[in-house]
């Protein structure tokens, strides 16, 4: 069975690419693993993601990519074939929700960089209203979350790839500093703490 997402994303350039570096055998024959349907591995890296980059094409040719964000897990998998998150309001260009109307074709990367791991995803996207479809609206919504959702994007999954950790430079979030500092600071108020003491009872000594 052919590897799907290579059939998406290698087309007679980019083979005519690899040729020219001597990577084209890399690439022939069939590679027997999944890229159309999301496994658990795939579907617990995506419930993870607080932030991914999306990519789409305008009219023009020309390649858009935006960056998304929200808690862990704003990207829902609906089933193992189909996503959907709520789009929020921002600077309200609108660049992203233009083009999916002329071309519903997007490119996501989802970013672990702590654990030095991306994700490829090729997706087709479809713009529905919040009142389209109530379960789904629910299912992507948080009422906790500052923002106003605007409209939903559902996206039927076409091919995913894993990239290889090269040159990926591993970034903490603040809350994960915090967490891995966390024990450093009790430690160092209960040394504190005990200095204290011991400086008190000196002082009482030498009274």
């Amino acid at each position: 069975m052919p590897y799907h997402f290579l059939e998406v994303a290698v087309t007679p350039s980019v083979r005519a690419a690899q040729a020219d570096m001597g990577a084209d055998q890399i690439w022939l024959g069939n590679h027997d693993r999944p890229s159309d349907t999301f496994t658990e591995n795939e579907i617990a890296f995506i419930a993870s993601r607080d932030s991914f980059y999306m990519a789409s094409v305008s009219e023009t040719g020309w390649p858009y990519v935006q960056h998304r964000g929200g808690r862990a897990g704003f990207l829902k998998v609906v089933d193992p074939r189909t996503m959907a998150f709520a789009d929020y309001r921002g600077n309200r260009q609108y660049i992203s929700a233009g083009n999916f109307a002329a071309n519903d074709r997007a490119c996501l990367f989802l970013m672990d960089y702590v654990r030095r791991a991306r994700l490829k995803i090729y997706a087709h996207v479809e713009r529905l209203t919040l009142d389209a479809d109530q379960a789904l609206t629910d299912l992507v919504s948080d009422p906790t979350y500052k923002g106003r959702p605007e409209r939903l994007f559902k996206l039927r999954l076409e091919a995913y790839d894993w990239n290889c950790p090269q040159h990926i430079i591993p970034r903490y979030t603040e809350q994960q500093v915090e967490e891995a500092v966390a024990p450093l600071r009790q430690r160092l108020h209960q040394l504190e703490a005990e200095n204290a003491t011991l400086r008190a009872r000196l002082e009482g000594k030498a009274l």
